[in-house]
């Protein structure tokens, strides 16, 4: 990383839709603040949160401040439709390439649905006569003329920001350089293909450059609003006169931060950046307590979001965002819109709904003081699983009799005869029936089995229902890190330097690869890192991580592995296991080589807050008991707190362990304990 001063305070921040979840270290002790989300602008939130951790730590002399951010800014934009108005220069004769898309429907037999209506408009879609073949031959160069007009009707059209993206400019760049020259004078900003995503496939490759440049505008703003009141935030003190301003980076969707400068020009890698640092948090917590195969359990406030891990944290080449394709490397994190701030409804046939619409923050659930539709945290409350002031460490108490007497109201007005303890436990079904389909996409539809999997489940929500995910499922092992509903922030927190490079080559080979022609091919992107890393002010080794798409000579799809003098047996192996099947001796096509340059962070050694040590004979003393519904059933149950565990002592349910940011629910009968790392281990099974 830049060089830090002698003392630095590195705080990380990340953005969700009800709250912002900050972690720093603080005497070798690791601290946690929550505070609510602000919607309308993000960096309202973080600059009150860098406030309180500044009176909390007395704003140290001579501690710089690096912040690490991830951001929803990009993700809201593209699920709301509320980015910049943006002109297309493509080929001409590919203009309609973004809306034609693949022959794929999203629904086979429904033949009225409504198409995902593409990022750019047809009048801001403009071709530009210019050639280049598969080979990278320039077939025909654009004209002075050509480059005349085209920057003039762009400059009529107005754009608040122009994509570029030509035919085979993964090939040779040439010409889409060209016009981006010309295009460049009119000062907009620019989002260019061969620079995003040298890969072939034009569909995806010009979606993901219409998205960049969707974004660009207002990420950028959004940036600077947030540099600007990050520095208001560190005042007067003599460490903000001395180191200006503290310095910003920003969380990716690859799992990995970079420069704010980077993320303003290519906010395209940032559309899952909070969830991305949950994964990394994820992986991380797990690999202390032994679990190296997990999948991902993240309920926050407005939506869920899971995946699986197999030893590493491994990005994607493809994935989608708002029903759009996405081409840069991205973790494969599958998202449903299922949170405590879920809505519940009923829909016109009368059947109980759940989501995906969230009260947010603003006006949030009801039992926050101000909503008035009832949502999964109102249910969980109503049924006891959560303390009414024991919710942020009692910093905040929840209002259970406006939820009992809102909701009852709300009832009625719906027409429906189900009491209070009937509609909760309805909701809790309905929005665990949505996570399950969700974790179900992520394992068995990728060929993986759950019961070799432990469910890692944080967020805010997500202790409150990940025991009985993993008994429809079948999954052995809960694990609840510590401090869980800080996850992301944590995993932002520990997360290298990353950048990804990428390029297409399609060769095709039988047995063995062309070695000393890939490896001339990798190091081109070697240096190309080490140039972006320096001009980014990064010092450091690098660590680089090749890995390559490969498919079979006709298929459509590619698999990645890693670029190994045996890679063509790991191939076979991975379609085997993916698809059920491999065909040795069969020509195989090398499609896209990938290059991933990491600087690593060191990890934080934290040391745990406890209480005193007892003695191994004491009791762990529940702070009350409480009426707890376990679906149909409503069971006496100890509520603890999960500071006064003791590590490695054996209890079961049921319980409820409270903590300051998040809550979890054991059901009767099931075994836990603390571990060594200080994570919370439920045996399911």
């Amino acid at each position: 990383m830049p060089r830090a001063p002698h003392s630095e305070l590195r705080i990380a921040i990340d953005t969700g839709g009800t709250f912002t979840d900050c972690v720093w270290m603080e005497d070798g002790a690791l601290k946690t603040l929550k505070v609510f989300s602000t919607p309308d602008d993000p960096s309202r939130a973080i600059a009150e949160a860098l406030r309180k951790i500044g009176t909390r730590t007395k704003k140290k002399t001579g501690a710089a401040v690096t912040l690490l951010h991830g951001t929803t800014v990009g993700t809201n934009a593209l699920l709301q439709r509320k980015g910049a108005r943006v002109a297309l220069v493509t080929t001409s004769g590919f203009e309609d390439v973004i809306e034609i898309g693949r022959q794929a429907r999203p629904r086979l037999y429904d033949f009225f649905f409504d198409r995902i209506a593409p990022l750019v408009p047809s009048e801001l879609r403009f071709g530009v006569k210019e050639r280049t073949d598969s080979e990278g031959r320039i077939l025909e160069r654009p004209a002075d003329a050509e480059l005349t007009r085209l920057r003039e009707t762009v400059q009529r059209a107005d754009p608040a920001a122009v994509a570029i993206s030509f035919l085979f400019s993964f090939a040779n760049p040439e010409n889409e350089a060209a016009v981006a020259a010309a295009l460049a004078e009119l000062g907009k900003p620019l989002s260019v293909s061969h620079q995003i995503l040298p890969e072939f496939r034009e569909y995806e490759r010009t979606s993901t450059v219409a998205m960049n440049a969707y974004l660009q505008p207002l990420m950028q703003s959004y940036m600077e609003r947030l540099a600007q009141r990050v520095e208001e935030s560190s005042g007067d003190s003599e460490a903000a006169r001395k180191h200006k301003a503290p310095r910003i980076f920003v969380m990716q969707s690859s799992g990995g931060i970079t420069a704010l400068e980077s993320a303003a020009r290519e906010p395209v890698r940032t559309v899952l950046s909070g969830p991305a640092g949950g994964l990394v948090g994820a992986a991380e917590m797990a690999s202390r307590s032994g679990f190296r195969k997990i999948l991902s359990f993240d309920m926050g406030g407005t939506s869920t979001d899971v995946a699986a891990v197999q030893g590493e944290v491994r990005a994607g080449g493809q994935s989608e965002v708002a029903g759009l394709p996405v081409g840069v490397p991205m973790l494969e994190i599958h998202t449903v819109g299922a949170g405590g701030g879920s809505l519940a409804r009923f829909d016109a046939g009368g059947s109980l709904r759940v989501g995906p619409e969230s009260a947010g923050a603003d006006p949030g659930p009801i039992c926050y003081g101000r909503g008035d539709q009832p949502t999964v945290t109102d249910a969980n409350l109503l049924m006891g699983r959560l303390r009414p002031d024991r919710f942020l460490g009692g910093e905040f108490t929840l209002d259970l009799e406006r939820a009992r007497r809102t909701t009852s109201e709300w009832l009625k007005k719906q027409g429906s005869r189900l009491s209070l303890e009937q509609f909760s436990a309805g909701v809790v079904r309905v929005v665990n029936a949505n996570m399950e389909r969700a974790l179900r996409i992520v394992s068995i539809e990728r060929g993986y089995d759950p019961r070799d999997f432990a469910l890692v489940a944080f967020g805010g929500a997500g202790g409150l229902h990940a025991c009985e995910l993993a008994e429809a499922l079948a999954i052995p092992t809960v694990m609840i890190p510590t401090r869980p509903g800080a996850l992301s922030a944590f995993g932002i927190l520990v997360s290298d330097v990353v950048k990804d490079y990428s390029r297409t080559l399609l060769w095709r080979f039988a047995d063995r690869l062309p070695l000393a022609k890939l490896e001339k091919e990798f190091r081109k992107l070697e240096l190309a890192a080490q140039k972006e890393f320096r001009a980014e002010r990064w010092h450091g080794a690098l660590h680089f991580e090749r890995t390559l798409d490969l498919r079979y000579r006709g298929q459509g799809y590619e698999l990645n592995v890693p670029a190994t003098k045996n890679v063509t047996v790991r191939f076979h192996e991975e379609h085997q296991r993916r698809y059920g099947y491999h065909h040795a001796g069969r020509e195989i096509e090398l499609v896209t080589l990938r290059l991933r340059a990491r600087l690593r962070t060191p990890p934080p050694k934290s040391k745990v807050e406890r209480e005193p040590a007892r003695k191994s004979s004491s009791r762990v003393t529940p702070v009350e008991r409480a009426p707890v519904s376990f679906d149909t059933k409503t069971v006496a149950t100890p509520v603890f707190e999960r500071e006064t565990l003791i590590p490695g002592r054996a209890m079961s349910g049921p319980a409820v362990i409270t903590e300051y940011s998040a809550t979890t629910v054991i059901p009767p009968g099931k075994k836990f304990w603390v571990d060594a790392s200080e994570n919370l281990v439920i045996k399911i099974k």
